[in-house]
C-alpha cells in the first residue's frame, strides 16, 4: 500500500501546487448561499467531493478542506454551532477520498472575524477556545498538515497559530490576506509579517486572497526574506460586476505566467483562492513541473528519467568530439570571434563589421502547409547578412509546422545555415531523442536546448506538459551524443557534431538561481549562450561582469519594442523581461505607429553599440511579423538594409 511522502521534506525538494477556490465551485454547482458553505459537507457530500477530485485530476498536490468558516462563532449565524466537530470530520472525510496516497489533505482554518485591532486577554481566551475546537476535530480526522489562511489581522492569526502548534505536530502553513499597497490593515510589511509568523511555529508563511497574481506576487517574493518556505495563493483577479453576475477576470493563462514567475522567484506553494477553478489549477500544475515538480502521478520530475538510466560506459570510452569549427560555418565564426576579439578575458575591440560580428534573427514556421513566404522571408534575412535563422520550438504552445522540418526546408532552399530550438515540454526523453538523431540526419547542426515555457491557452488548451528532462539534462544527453554515447550509457559507435547553445534570463526576479543553473548549463555542454531581451543597461553590466569567469561566447538577445502598449506588456506579462520605466517614457512619447517603431529600434540600436565590444553577436526577436525591424537595427554595422 503506497503512503504519503514527508511533506516538509517534498517541499524541500520541489514546488508544490495547492488546490483553487472551494466557494467558487460550490456557487457555479447552484449551493445557496443561505446556507453556510462548510455544510455542504454534510448536506451536499458529493458535490464536495466531485470538486476535489476535478482539483485534484487539474494537478493539485494539497486538497484543503471545505472548512474555512466551520467554526463555532460564524456556524452560529446559521444556528449550527453544534455542528463543528461533525462538519470538520466530514471535511476531511472528502478530502480524503478524493486525495487518496496521491495528495495530502490541508484543514483549512480561517478568522472568526472577531479579532479586530488589539486584542485584551479574555477576548484571546475566547478565540482560542473557538480556534480548539475546530483544529481538535481537524487533528483527529486525520489532516496532514493544518492551513491558517485569509487573516487580516496578527493578534487573530497568533492565537490560532499558537493552539495549532500545541495541538499538532505536524506542518503549519500560515498565511494572510494583505491590502492593496502591499501590508497589513496596521501598516505591517510582508517582511516583518513573514519573521513574526515563522518565529511564532509556522512551517511556511505566505500570502492568499486580497488580489489577483500580479499583487501577490509582489507580497510573496517580499516574504522570502524570512529565509522559510512561502506560499501564495491569488484570487482570479478583482472581482467584475457583470449583468448582476460577479466575475473574476484573470484567465488560467496569466495565471501560469505568474505561477512560473512565483516559482522562479522561489516561492514553494502556488495555488489559487476567490474565483479560481481547476483550469487555473491546470495552468499552475505546468508551471510547477517546468520548474521541477513531479508529473502528476508519475513520480518524475526534470532529470529523473535519466537519473534511473545507469551509466554502462566510462567517460574515458568516449569518442573524441567533433572540433567546433567542423561542425557549422555558424560555430566556426563564433569561435573565431571569441577568441580574436573576446578571448582570455580580453573586452577592448569593437566589431568593425558583420565579418567580426555574429547575428541570429528569430524566424517562426508557418501555422499552415505552405511555407512558401517563410522562406522568402528567410532568404531575404539571410542575404542582407545574417548568420542563421533562428527557429524556435512551439512559440507560445501554438501548433505550427515542425520546426526541424522547416529548418531542412530553409537550409535545403536557401543554403543558409539554421539555429533549431529543442524544447522539453511537449516531448519525452524518447521523442526528444528521435527528434535530435533526425535532426542531425538531416544535415541540422545548431541547438539551442531550453526548458520551454508551460502551456498556455494555445489551439489546445488542455495539452499536457511532459518535461521528463529540463534544459541541464537535456544538454548532457547530447553533449553525450556529440561524444559517441547514447542515453543509456552505451558507446553506439556513431556521434552526433551539434553545436550547442542555451538560453538564459538575466533579468531574472531569482538573479542567483539563474546564474547557477547557467553555470550548470555550461558545465552540461552549452557552449553558447542566448539571452532573452534586455532593456536595462546595468542589469547587462552585471550579467556580463558575471559571466566572464565561464569563458563562453554571449549573443544578447533584442527585441525592438513596437508600441507602448507592447512595452507594458513585455514588462508586466513576460516572465523574464523587464522593461525600465525610462524605457517605457520613451515608447509613450513617441506615440503609435511608425513612430513607436522607429523608437523601439533606436532604442535596440542603443543597446547593441553599448555592448558589441563585449559579445560575439545578437539574437533579433522581431515582434508581430515585422522582420525587417532586425535589418533595421543591424543597418549600423553595415547589414543590408530591408527592401520596401
Amino acid at each position: 500500500m503506497q503512503t504519503r511522502p514527508d511533506f516538509l521534506l517534498t517541499l524541500k525538494q520541489r514546488p508544490l501546487v495547492f488546490d483553487a477556490a472551494m466557494g467558487t465551485s460550490l456557487y457555479e454547482r447552484g449551493y445557496f448561499i443561505n446556507r453556510p458553505f462548510d455544510e455542504a459537507n454534510l448536506i451536499r457530500a458529493e458535490t464536495v467531493r466531485q470538486i476535489h477530485a476535478a482539483q485534484k485530476a487539474a494537478g493539485a498536490e494539497i486538497l484543503e478542506t471545505n472548512t474555512f468558516s466551520a467554526n463555532r462563532l460564524l456556524l452560529a449565524r446559521y444556528g449550527i454551532p453544534d455542528a463543528v466537530r461533525e462538519i470538520n470530520a466530514a471535511g476531511v472525510h472528502l478530502a480524503r477520498e478524493a486525495a487518496g496516497d496521491g495528495a495530502w489533505v490541508a484543514g483549512s482554518i480561517g478568522p472568526t472575524g472577531e479579532g479586530l485591532g488589539v486584542l485584551p486577554e479574555d477576548k484571546l481566551q475566547e478565540l482560542r477556545k473557538i480556534f480548539e475546537e475546530q483544529i481538535r476535530a481537524l487533528v483527529d480526522s486525520g489532516v496532514d498538515l493544518l492551513v491558517l489562511e485569509t487573516f487580516h489581522h496578527l493578534g487573530e492569526v497568533l492565537a490560532a497559530l499558537k493552539v495549532a502548534r500545541s495541538n499538532f505536530n505536524g506542518p503549519i502553513v500560515a498565511q494572510m490576506s494583505f491590502e492593496e499597497d502591499g501590508a497589513l490593515r496596521d501598516g505591517t510589511s510582508p517582511e516583518r509579517v513573514a519573521g513574526i509568523l515563522a518565529h511564532a511555529g509556522a512551517n511556511v508563511v505566505g500570502v492568499n486572497c486580497c488580489d489577483g497574481p500580479a499583487v501577490v506576487h509582489e507580497i510573496a517574493t517580499a516574504m522570502l526574506q524570512a529565509g522559510v518556505p512561502v506560499s501564495a495563493q491569488p484570487n482570479a483577479g478583482r472581482p467584475r460586476r457583470l449583468d448582476q453576475r460577479t466575475l473574476y477576470m484573470a484567465t488560467p493563462e496569466y495565471f501560469g505566467v505568474y505561477a512560473r514567475r512565483l516559482f522562479k522567484a522561489g516561492v514553494r506553494l502556488v495555488g489559487g483562492c476567490c474565483g479560481t477553478r481547476p483550469e487555473h489549477i491546470a495552468a499552475i500544475a505546468a508551471a510547477a513541473r517546468m520548474a521541477g515538480a513531479a508529473d502528476a502521478g508519475s513520480g518524475l520530475g526534470p532529470g529523473a528519467v535519466l537519473d534511473r538510466i545507469p551509466a554502462h560506459v566510462e567517460t574515458r570510452a568516449a569518442m573524441e568530439e567533433v572540433p567546433l569549427a567542423q561542425r557549422s560555418r555558424f560555430a566556426a565564426k563564433v569561435e573565431r570571434i571569441f577568441e580574436q576579439r573576446l578571448g582570455r578575458g580580453t573586452r577592448t575591440q569593437a566589431p568593425k563589421d558583420r565579418t567580426d560580428f555574429v547575428v541570429s534573427v528569430e524566424l517562426n514556421p508557418p501555422a499552415g502547409l505552405n511555407p512558401a513566404k517563410a522562406i522568402a522571408t528567410g532568404k531575404q534575412l539571410c542575404d542582407a547578412g545574417v548568420d542563421v535563422i533562428n527557429v524556435p520550438d512551439g512559440p507560445r504552445a501554438a501548433v505550427r509546422m515542425s520546426n526541424v522540418a522547416f529548418a531542412h526546408l530553409l537550409e535545403r532552399e536557401n543554403g543558409h545555415e539554421t539555429i533549431v530550438h529543442v524544447c522539453c515540454r511537449d516531448r519525452n526523453l524518447v521523442g526528444l531523442q528521435s527528434d535530435i538523431l533526425g535532426a542531425h540526419v538531416l544535415g541540422l547542426r545548431n541547438l539551442v536546448v531550453i526548458t520551454g515555457d508551460p502551456p498556455k491557452l494555445g489551439d489546445y488548451p488542455k495539452a499536457t506538459a511532459v518535461f521528463d528532462l529540463d534544459s541541464v539534462e537535456l544538454l548532457k544527453l547530447v553533449h553525450s551524443l556529440n561524444q559517441g554515447i547514447d542515453p543509456a550509457g552505451k558507446l553506439v559507435g556513431e556521434q552526433t557534431s551539434f553545436f550547442l547553445g542555451s538560453g538564459v534570463e538575466p533579468a531574472a526576479v531569482d538573479y542567483d538561481r539563474e546564474m547557477r543553473r547557467l553555470a550548470q548549463k555550461v558545465a552540461a555542454g552549452a557552449q553558447l549562450i542566448m539571452t532573452q531581451p534586455v532593456y536595462d543597461r546595468e542589469t547587462v553590466q552585471r550579467f556580463l561582469k558575471d559571466t566572464r569567469s565561464l569563458n563562453v561566447p554571449i549573443l544578447l538577445g533584442l527585441c525592438p519594442l513596437v508600441s507602448a502598449r507592447n512595452a507594458e506588456f513585455l514588462h508586466n506579462e513576460v516572465p523574464g523581461m523587464s522593461v525600465p520605466d525610462a524605457i517605457r517614457e520613451r515608447m509613450h512619447r513617441a506615440g503609435g505607429g511608425p513612430g513607436g517603431q522607429r523608437e523601439g529600434v533606436n532604442i535596440a540600436r542603443e543597446m547593441l553599440e553599448e555592448f558589441s565590444d563585449s559579445i560575439v553577436g545578437c539574437y533579433i526577436i522581431p515582434q508581430l511579423g515585422r522582420t525587417n525591424a532586425a535589418l533595421e537595427v543591424l543597418a549600423p554595422l553595415g547589414y543590408g538594409q530591408p527592401s520596401a
